[in-house]
């Protein structure tokens, strides 16, 4: 005679699935999701994007982040001006969002399935662990965007220039074309070490902390039994907000000069005005003082927060929706 079979409740049964499950979710399908989560964050803070790039190329002109927004606005309007550029912003998340979001989801379950099959605890993983994926994920995803990257800038800002200097550049296929063709392919990497360097840090202070921290408040308590109050949004607020300022502070001397060598301009001899990425720190430093590190911050951090939040909450909730699991 055979025994009954418990039938697990619905809810269960998915908690079950998604936390003792063997399988694990396909990386093409990790980086499509970070793509997707990346675009809809961009849509809503591309503007903070064009205001800081201005600011850091040519702090000079502008007062403040008000007034930027303001003369950028007045100078060519909303798609022009404070949305130029957006298509290369959103094929940047697919060249960099992506790889940068979905390896680091990636390798955060391949760790938590070996914990598993350890007979271990899945989330004992190491501070350290989280911030040495994020490096990983955010130095490959950056080498990989590096053009896009460089067009976003470069398309950002344009029309800042005076008119016989602007390069009117008509989409990102276009800037990416052309820069391939009258600088060489090898310069769409122009700036690729500060960028990377950057993207490395940056990463691993957004997704490292982000994780850390939500699995702090996870086992607090604050938000509810595993942070599940009201579908865990403000836990996910809380962590993400949390690592963006880490991550601002860490990373904003190397945007400052990434900005700086991705917009030099070259002279008709081919010459630039900084050689190197060291050379373009030593002269930026003697010339505006130490604090030029952090020129833009303010934008950059009311720009990378909301960007932080939206893209690693989308990530999260796309994720959960579409395998069960959790992205970070």
């Amino acid at each position: 005679m055979s025994m009954p079979t418990k039938q697990l409740p619905a809810n269960d049964a998915t908690l079950s699935k998604a936390t003792l499950s063997p399988t694990s979710t396909p990386l093409a399908h990790r980086l499509v999701f970070g793509a997707l989560s990346g675009m809809g964050a961009a849509t809503f803070c591309h503007p903070l994007d064009v205001i800081r790039v201005q600011m850091q190329t040519d702090g000079v002109a502008y007062k403040n982040t008000f007034d930027a927004a303001t003369k950028i606005y007045q100078r060519a309007g909303i798609l022009e001006g404070l949305y130029a550029g957006v298509s290369a912003a959103y094929l940047r998340q697919w060249m960099y969002g992506s790889f940068r979001i979905g390896i680091y989801a990636y390798l955060l379950e391949q760790t938590q399935l070996q914990n598993v099959a350890k007979g271990k605890n899945k989330n004992d993983i190491s501070f350290g662990q989280k911030l040495a994926m994020g490096c990983c994920s955010g130095g490959i995803g950056s080498f990989i965007g590096t053009p896009s990257e460089l067009a976003l800038v470069r398309m950002s800002g344009d029309n800042k220039l005076p008119p016989a200097e602007r390069r009117n550049y008509s989409n990102v296929i276009d800037c990416i074309a052309r820069i391939g063709k009258e600088e060489g392919i090898t310069k769409l990497w122009r700036g690729a070490t500060p960028t990377v360097l950057r993207a490395t840090l940056l990463s691993s202070a957004q997704l490292g902390v982000t994780s850390e921290i939500k699995g702090y408040l996870s086992k607090s308590g604050w938000f509810g039994p595993n942070g599940a109050y009201f579908y865990g949004f403000p836990m996910m607020f809380c962590s993400t907000l949390c690592s963006s300022f880490v991550a601002n502070i860490v990373a904003n001397p190397f945007d400052v000069m990434k900005s700086r060598l991705q917009s030099m301009p070259v002279d008709a001899s081919g010459k630039a005005m900084y050689s190197s990425m060291g050379d373009c720190f030593v002269k930026s430093v003697k010339s505006e003082g130490v604090f030029v590190l952090w020129r833009g911050f303010f934008p950059a951090f009311v720009k990378l927060a909301p960007y932080t939040v939206i893209s690693l909450t989308l990530a999260d909730k796309l994720t959960r929706a579409v395998t069960g699991k959790d992205a970070l």
